[in-house]
Parts: C-alpha cells; sequence; structure tokens
C-alpha cells in the first residue's frame, strides 16, 4: 500500500520546500523521544522522519507525485533511523532555529544613521497660496562640539573590550539532548561595539551627540496644501557616534478660511443675494486671492446657480503659467427670501403674485413638460 507522505506531514501536495520544512519543524517538536517517551509518539516521528527524507530529496518526491512509493523496495519506511533521514543541522532548526548555528554577525558599528524629524507649521490660505519663507526653531540632536561625534575625552581613544576581544559577542554553550549548543548574543560590557571607551565626553556622555536648539530655514511653495510636507535633507536628528543626520520634514497644517473652503486647487465660496437683485440681475464687488474682482448676476437667477471665475483659485504646485497653473473659484448663489415684512411690504408682493398669476401657486414636482403637479392629476382624472 502507497503511503501517504504528504498526509504524514500535514500538508498539501503542491507545498513547497520552505512549507514541508514548517510542517516537519512542528512535529519533531511534538514527538520528539526526548520530548515525548510515549511509544506511539516514538512511531510517529519515524513516520514523521521518513516523510521529511522523501519529500525534501527531489527524485523520491518526484516518484512519489507519480503515485508510487520510492521506498517500497527497501523497507526504509519502518526499520530507518529518524536521525538518519536528515541533517544534524535540520534538527537543531527544528528545536532552535538559526540560534543553534553559534555563527557571529561580528561588531557593530558606533557609528549610526540619525532619525528623521517632524516639524508642523500652521499656514493661513493666503500664505499657502503665495508661499512663505521662515525662520523656524527645532530642538534636534548635533555633533557633540567637544568630542567631534567620538565619544571620547580630549586625549583619549577606544580601546579593544576585554571580555568579547573586539567580536562584539560572547557564546555560551549549553547541553542538551541533541549535545552541545552554542549561542551567541552581545557583549554586555562594549554592547555590541566590541571596542570601549576608558573616558567618555563630559558633555555628550559618550554618545557623540548632544541636543541643542537651533533655527532652520524653509520655503514653503506656492500651492501648498493640509497635510504636506516639505523635506529639508539633513537637517534632521544626528546620529549616534556623529552619524550622518536624517531628513527634518515640515508638516503644513492650514488653517480654515472664514469664506473659502477649498477641493485641491480649487475654491468655493456662497453669496446670498436678496430676493430682489437674484430677479433683477445685479453686480457686486467679490474679494478673491487676486483682489476685488465683479461678480454679474443674470436676472432670474436661482439659488444653486454656481459661477465659475476661471484661474481665481489656489496655485497648483509645480505648475508654470497662469491659466493652467492656477485653479478656479466657485461661487455658489443662495438667493434669500425674506422672513419679515411690514404691511406695505406685503401688499406689494400681493401685487406681483396677482400680476404674475401666482396667488395659488402650482406645484411643479418632478415635471418635465412644464405642467405642475395638481394639473396633471387634473387632467389625468378628466378635469373632475
Amino acid at each position: 500500500m502507497v503511503r501517504d507522505y504528504y498526509g504524514i506531514l500535514g500538508i498539501e501536495r503542491g507545498a513547497g520546500p520552505d512549507e514541508i520544512k514548517r510542517a516537519y519543524r512542528r512535529l519533531a517538536r511534538e514527538l520528539h523521544p526526548d520530548v515525548n517517551p510515549d511509544p506511539e509518539a516514538q512511531e510517529r516521528f519515524r513516520e514523521v522522519s521518513t516523510a521529511y527524507e522523501v519529500l525534501t530529496d527531489p527524485e523520491k518526491r518526484r516518484i512519489v507525485d507519480l503515485g508510487g512509493d520510492p521506498l517500497s523496495n527497501g523497507g526504509a519506511g519502518g526499520g530507518a533511523d529518524p536521525f538518519s533521514a536528515f541533517g544534524f543541522g535540520d534538527i537543531m532548526d527544528a528545536f532552535f532555529g538559526a540560534a543553534g548555528g553559534g555563527r557571529g554577525r561580528g561588531p557593530r558599528s558606533r557609528v549610526q544613521p540619525g532619525a528623521d524629524a517632524l516639524i508642523r507649521m500652521q499656514l493661513n490660505l493666503e500664505e499657502c497660496a503665495t508661499g512663505v519663507q521662515r525662520e523656524l526653531a527645532v530642538d534636534t540632536a548635533v555633533v557633540c562640539s567637544d568630542c567631534g561625534g567620538s565619544g571620547c575625552a580630549p586625549g583619549c581613544s577606544p580601546t579593544v573590550c576585554d571580555i568579547c576581544g573586539g567580536s562584539g559577542e560572547v557564546q555560551t554553550v549549553q547541553r542538551s539532548f541533541l549535545g552541545q549548543v552554542v549561542t551567541s548574543r552581545p557583549c554586555p560590557t562594549c554592547r555590541g561595539f566590541g571596542e570601549v571607551i576608558p573616558d567618555p565626553c563630559r558633555q555628550c556622555a559618550g554618545d557623540g551627540r548632544v541636543r541643542v536648539r537651533r533655527s532652520v530655514g524653509v520655503r514653503i511653495p506656492a500651492g501648498v496644501a493640509d497635510g504636506m510636507r516639505v523635506r529639508l535633507a539633513g537637517q534632521g536628528e544626528v546620529g549616534a557616534g556623529g552619524g550622518p543626520a536624517g531628513d527634518l520634514y515640515v508638516e503644513v497644517e492650514e488653517i480654515p478660511h472664514d469664506v473659502f473652503t477649498r477641493d485641491g486647487a480649487d475654491l468655493h465660496c456662497t453669496v446670498s443675494l436678496p430676493m430682489t437683485a437674484a430677479a433683477l440681475g445685479t453686480t457686486l464687488p467679490l474679494p478673491t486671492l487676486d483682489g476685488v474682482e465683479e461678480l454679474h448676476v443674470e436676472p432670474g437667477t436661482q439659488t444653486g446657480t454656481v459661477r465659475t471665475l476661471r484661474g481665481k483659485g489656489m496655485p497648483r504646485l509645480r505648475s508654470t503659467g497662469r491659466v493652467d497653473g492656477q485653479g478656479d473659484l466657485m461661487v455658489h448663489i443662495d438667493v434669500a427670501v425674506p422672513t419679515k415684512l411690514d404691511k406695505e411690504q406685503i401688499e406689494l408682493l400681493r401685487q406681483l403674485a396677482r400680476l404674475r398669476g401666482e396667488e395659488q401657486p402650482d406645484l411643479a414636482v418632478g415635471s418635465r413638460n412644464g405642467h405642475g403637479l395638481f394639473s396633471r392629476l387634473r387632467d389625468s382624472f378628466g378635469g373632475r
């Protein structure tokens, strides 16, 4: 009977080498005789080891995929030594991962790259439109002026660590059922640097950098919007040991405007017109970012009408030219209906309603042919 090697490891037939290895590691940690002394577990461990041997051998796996059993004639499936089915390194990986190898990585550099820094700048709409140049006060780490980033006091230099001998690592040996396991960890004396500073700098305490407040000039281009960032290369935090500085990012916080709302490069505003001005038409001065413009309102303008003033919006970033590089200003018309009228005004409006035949207005809901709702209902019932 052909054995299901994939089923023994609990994997699909198309499993890759990494998935096969992970399945074996998981089962080996559960079934190894030194972990689980149950006889059934030992037999199960033997089967798992044999399946791992077969599926990690390309030729044997090919036979399995063709429906055969590469061990059917050799009898290896029942009596094979599980430790002969794979290398000692595979056993170490199953229980300890990469830590079992004990291979050192060498000392790490005391000079480390610095981190990026972030500062926020508030701008109003006009400043976002024109761009600004400012001096910012920032608190960042800079190279220590006393030691120049070395971390050593004057006349002193780093020396090789006596504990790790300059390797930056110390090794420990532990005994297990598989023999000796060698593990490496950073040297606690030199912290993995491989060298120590016998006399640290008094100003930076051996770190090679100090924190100060300094002034940085920044130019914000025209057309920036809320949340955008300007990058100042090399103006961030200096790294440990005098390492290269990171970048400084200036993030824009746009203050909401009293009149305009922004949609990318376009601006929107609302103009409230008296009912009479909307009916008769008018011209009124409209403030924009470029100065006062005349807004012409046609007679009979309705609420919700939008007038577009081309090129009167915000400048677009990295654009040249006035036409393509500028957004538009959308003016939304809101017709204000009076709520408080005196007797004379009421009488004048009633006269207007009589002249226009609007004393009893017809409700026009969803009309496409100009007929109101009531007139269409009346027509549908034959005028009854």
